[in-house]
């Protein structure tokens, strides 16, 4: 089942999984309204590739040559 939930008045898609009984939320929406972005797809993209590039490199660094 999906549904749109407001917050703040602004529109965030979810989907309801019956399975395994958890909400599913959609991010792009979830950053929009949180950080007010006039371009959340961008903020989320560039975000993720942070995020990744940190947990990828942190095992990196205990590494000497």
């Amino acid at each position: 089942m999906t549904k749109i939930a407001l917050f703040e008045g602004k529109q965030i898609r979810r989907l309801w999984d019956d399975a395994k009984e958890l909400w599913y939320f959609a991010v792009v929406d979830v950053v929009a309204v949180l950080t007010g972005s006039a371009n959340p797809q961008v903020y989320w993209r560039v975000l993720k590739k942070r995020l990744i590039d940190k947990v990828l490199m942190k095992p990196l660094q205990n590494v000497t040559v």
